[in-house]
């Protein structure tokens, strides 16, 4: 797929960042590297960020230890996702609106992937596509989540195939074009937090108004980013794919500690193996080792 990404800012930008926005090692849609140079460059990232991470992390700890108490499990799931878009709508920068519409479509798009390759059984495909902010009031964070085991659970036993096949080889019914052009409204004066800010503010919330089964489950689904990373790699034949994932292991179950860079990680790893998916789509030699 190619894109031209846009370059505003590009002249100002530190001898380090400029670097990063021209190594294209590791694989990443133009696009996708622009809005993210764009949220680095957000001054608040920088000084409100670290101080909302620590007191947030303290209260997500404390709600996680609450929520793990031997009382009755509650939960919300449609006054979670309404605040979350309103929210989103109203304080966060349109650069990360669009990194977290993004990652609907990366991490589908793999899925589906996975699912149309499948040799055995072909569960429902996934239909996670929001294009705009509003669109994640029925599209929601959760279902994000529980559709990823859904995909992983149904597809069953994974059997390696025999050998690599070629791009037309393989199937692609489900794969759809990432192309977020906009968040679905226009910016507002109040849209200033960066991508890592606003997650801080939402852990807690996630935490609060999910079981904590529900909760546990997801901040522990990041580790099958190694998983779906190896399956890719096998069939594309880029032994290369599993070192694209951060989260691994996803037989260790981990708690809330340091569930911020695990996100964000995440997020990369989606983009990163979705960019090499593409690749491969478009021809591209994969790594031999």
């Amino acid at each position: 797929m190619n894109e031209t990404p846009p370059t505003r800012g590009s002249s100002r930008r530190s001898a380090y960042l400029q670097a990063v926005a021209a190594d294209n090692t590791i694989p990443i849609s133009p696009q996708a590297l622009e809005l993210w140079m764009r949220d680095l460059e957000n001054p608040l990232r920088w000084f409100v960020r670290p101080l909302l991470q620590f007191v947030f992390a303290v209260l997500l700890h404390l709600t996680w230890a609450f929520k793990r108490l031997p009382l009755p499990q509650f939960r919300a799931h449609g006054l979670l996702q309404w605040t979350i878009c309103a929210f989103c709508r109203t304080f966060v920068a349109p650069e990360a609106n669009m990194l977290i519409l993004r990652h609907y479509a990366t991490e589908s798009n793999i899925l589906n992937f996975l699912r149309d390759n499948n040799p055995g059984a072909k569960p429902a495909p996934l239909k996670l596509y929001p294009r705009s902010v509003d669109d994640m009031r029925s599209q929601t964070f959760v279902d994000h989540d529980q559709e990823l085991f859904r995909m992983i659970r149904d597809l069953g036993s994974w059997t390696p195939p025999s050998r690599s096949a070629a791009p037309a080889d393989l199937a692609w019914t489900h794969w759809r074009q990432v192309d977020i052009g906009d968040q679905g409204h226009p910016q507002r004066f109040t849209q200033v937090l960066d991508f890592e800010t606003s997650h801080a503010l939402f852990m807690c919330l996630f935490c609060l108004l999910l079981t904590r089964d529900e909760y546990r489950d997801a901040i522990n689904g990041f580790n099958l980013d190694q998983s779906m990373a190896i399956r890719v790699g096998q069939l594309i034949g880029d032994p290369t794919a599993a070192e694209l994932a951060y989260n691994k292991y996803p037989q260790y179950m981990v708690g809330p500690w340091n569930l911020g860079q695990r996100f964000l990680m995440h997020g990369f790893f989606t983009e990163y193996l979705h960019a090499r998916l593409e690749a491969f789509r478009a021809g591209e030699q994969p790594a031999t080792s």
